[in-house]
C-alpha cells in the first residue's frame, strides 16, 4: 500500500499533533513527589502510571478528531479498527521504569504504518525536548539548539562498536547469552536507555541496539526513525522486526551482518 504526497503530509502533520499532546500530560507527572504506580505483571514488574493512561488517551482523542477512520494500536488501550488500512501505534511512554525513576530517557513513540510495517514514526522525549522523526523522505532531530539531520553511523568494526540494550539479562538465558556474546567483543557496552538508545543510533552515536522480548509499540517508530537515517532493523533472523520480539537495530549493513552472525550463532539460529 502506497500513500500520496498529500496523504504523507498530512499523516505528518498528525504524528506531530500527537506527540504535542502527550508532551504536557507527561510532564505533568514527570518527576512528581508523589506518583502513583501500578503494575501490570503479577509475576514481575511492568509499572503503569497515570501519565501513560493520560498520554495515550490525549492522542486517541486527537485521531478520533483528525483520522478517524484509521486503526490504532496502544500500549494501555490495545486495539481499535479501521479501514483505510492504515494503523497507528502508540506507545504513550516506552520506558516507564525510568520514567518513575527521573530519568530523562525514556520517550513517547508514535508511529503510522500498514500492512508491511512502519511507515513514518516519532521518538519524543518531552523533558529535553528532542524529537525525532523519521519517514516519507524526512529525518531530523528537533531540539533545544534546532534542526539536525540524522544520519546513521558509517561502518566501522564491532571491536570499535558501541552497543545498548535496555535489560542486562536481555530476554530469556539463551537469548542473554547472544548478547552477551556480540558485546563482548564491542568496544563499549550500556544499558537502561529504552528508547533513547534507537534515536542515538539515529543521530549518529552508536552502532548497535539488540533487544529481545520487545511489542510491537516498542519498535514500530524507531524502526521508522532508523530506517529514514541509513539504518537496518531486523529480527534475529534478519527478518521483518515490526511484530517485535527479538530486535536488532544497526547503524548499518555491514556492522548489521557482524552483529548478527554472532546472534544467529549463539542463540542456534
Amino acid at each position: 500500500m502506497t500513500v500520496s504526497k498529500t496523504t504523507q503530509t498530512e499523516l505528518i502533520r498528525v504524528a506531530h499533533l500527537l506527540a504535542d499532546v502527550a508532551r504536557p500530560v507527561t510532564l505533568a507527572h514527570f518527576r512528581a513527589s508523589v506518583l502513583a504506580t501500578d503494575n501490570k505483571d503479577s509475576a514481575g514488574f511492568d509499572p503503569v502510571t497515570v501519565a501513560d493512561r493520560g498520554a495515550e488517551k490525549a492522542m486517541r482523542e486527537v485521531l478520533a478528531s483528525e483520522r478517524p477512520n484509521d486503526a490504532i494500536l496502544g500500549e494501555e488501550f490495545g486495539h481499535q479498527s479501521g479501514t483505510t488500512g492504515l494503523t497507528w501505534v502508540l506507545d504513550p511512554i516506552d520506558g516507564t521504569r525510568g520514567y518513575i525513576s527521573g530519568t530523562p530517557t525514556w520517550g513517547v513513540l508514535i508511529s503510522v504504518a500498514n500492512a508491511e510495517g512502519p511507515m513514518f514514526g516519532l521518538i519524543d522525549q518531552p523533558y529535553i525536548r528532542e524529537r525525532f522523526a523519521g519517514g516519507f523522505g524526512v529525518s531530523e532531530l528537533h531540539g533545544p539548539t534546532g534542526m539536525l539531520a540524522l544520519q546513521c553511523r558509517v561502518a566501522r568494526p564491532l571491536s570499535e562498536a558501541t552497543v545498548f540494550t535496555t535489560f542486562p539479562e536481555v530476554g530469556n538465558a539463551q537469548e542473554g547469552a547472544a548478547f552477551r556474546a556480540v558485546a563482548s567483543r564491542a568496544q563499549l557496552t550500556r544499558y537502561g536507555m529504552d528508547c533513547y538508545a534507537y534515536a542515538l543510533l539515529a543521530a549518529g552515536q552508536v552502532d548497535l541496539v539488540i533487544e529481545a522480548g520487545l511489542n510491537a509499540y516498542d519498535i514500530h517508530a524507531p524502526i521508522a526513525v532508523i530506517q529514514a537515517a541509513g539504518g537496518i532493523v531486523t529480527d534475529w533472523a534478519g527478518g521483518p522486526a515490526h511484530d517485535g520480539g527479538q530486535v536488532i537495530a544497526a547503524a548499518n549493513p555491514e556492522i548489521h551482518a557482524e552483529a548478527l552472525a554472532i546472534l544467529k550463532d549463539a542463540s542456534g539460529g
